[in-house]
């Protein structure tokens, strides 16, 4: 009878760096590790590389990023060498690119693949559909939402015998207001300088324009509340036009001075307790929204736009806003509306907001449903 260290899974990404595909490989080697099984992840260095060690797995350096069909096919060749040195059970595919390499693989060493479906994946043409493709082409197909699930069933033709949902989630226990020390947030609130007793506004997402950043710039020229304060929490990650674009937009809006670029944090949770209100704005839907489940689970304010996942990750007007897409004066008008409650409902709402998440959103039950597709194809 096989043990539990007779199983390696691997997983394959572009590159280690901060973002939510990225935070939930790290999650899902700290599962595998925790059974007994070898948890390998392939991809570029990055940040994160440490976050991989801590959770019990080994991080293999290998650039799987390159879109070029030569460049994929000799990925390929390197992971199907590396699932024979490293006696590989299972690959599981997190992005497109490696997908390709690994689908390759595991077909030549003939072990099961994995693909999780992390985002909508717009489709141009028939190029592009081919592209999106190889993520619907594992044994099992992971789609992080309902939402995915609808479209990956509607683009792709996948039945119930291949596709399984299994919702992201965050740890409560990371994302507890209560377990954050006051020190961490004055710590934080004095590096951004912020103002006394100023309404504070969160965007938190990577500078990239369907992310919305514009919208809500915009919208924060619209509020009532003229004393607010918009933090964008997340780095431009070489898109520099786009960052100079955003900064003129601030100040043609005369906002400037009330709109500050955090960059990365590396404490999330000490960040969204400085905010009133967290906000999603992104201008295409969702595939899961993240920083918006993080946000409920710090009992935090949240408004987000009304498409994809955030149908599902916000009860409207009970845990949270939802407004229409690309509209600033509708959002302008929620985030006043949530900065006008008295502090007994910003309670309540928070508190109902936190439940929520616990019941339905915990990191636990995430890792618990991949590991559960894992034991269907190794038995």
């Amino acid at each position: 009878m096989a043990k539990p260290s007779d199983y390696a899974i691997l997983q394959v990404l572009p590159q280690l760096e901060t973002g939510g595909v990225e935070q939930v490989v790290v999650e899902l080697t700290e599962a595998v590790a925790r059974t007994g099984a070898r948890a390998l992840v392939a991809s570029l260095p990055g940040k994160l590389v440490p976050a991989i060690e801590r959770a019990g797995g080994t991080h293999i350096p290998l650039d799987l990023k390159s879109r070029n069909p030569f460049r994929m096919s000799w990925n390929g060749d390197q992971l199907a060498k590396l699932i024979k040195s490293q006696r590989v059970s299972l690959i599981h595919a997190h992005s497109r690119a490696p997908a390709f390499a690994a689908r390759a693989a595991s077909m030549r060493r003939s072990i099961p693949f994995v693909t999780t479906y992390h985002g909508a994946y717009n489709q141009t043409g028939p190029l592009k559909s081919r592209y999106n493709a190889v993520m619907a082409g594992g044994d099992r197909v992971i789609a992080i939402s309902t939402f995915i699930a609808d479209l990956v069933r509607a683009r792709h033709h996948i039945g119930d015998d291949k596709l399984r949902i299994v919702p992201g989630g965050v740890d409560p226990a990371r994302f507890d207001p209560d377990a954050i020390n006051g020190g961490r947030v004055e710590r934080l609130a004095r590096a951004w300088r912020l103002p006394d007793g100023a309404p504070t506004i969160m965007l938190p997402a990577r500078l990239t324009a369907w992310k919305g950043q514009q919208v809500m710039i915009a919208a924060l020229a619209k509020l009532r509340h003229r004393d607010a304060i918009l933090i964008l929490v997340g780095s431009a990650q070489g898109r520099d036009a786009y960052l100079k674009s955003l900064s003129h937009l601030a100040q043609s809006l005369d906002v400037a001075k009330r709109v500050l670029f955090a960059g990365d944090c590396a404490d999330m949770p000490a960040a969204y307790k400085l905010a009133d209100v967290v906000v999603n704005a992104s201008t295409d839907p969702e595939a899961f929204g993240r920083t918006i489940v993080e946000a409920q689970a710090m009992r935090r304010l949240v408004i987000a736009t009304d498409h994809g996942a955030a149908r599902e990750t916000i009860r409207a007007n009970e845990t949270g806003w939802r407004v229409p897409p690309n509209d600033p004066a509708a959002l302008a008008a929620a985030i006043d509306q949530a900065l006008d409650l008295p502090v007994e409902a910003r309670i309540a709402i928070g508190a109902a907001a936190r439940d929520f998440v616990a019941t339905n959103y915990a990191v636990s039950t995430m890792q618990a449903g991949n590991l559960a597709v894992y034991h269907e194809l190794l038995g």
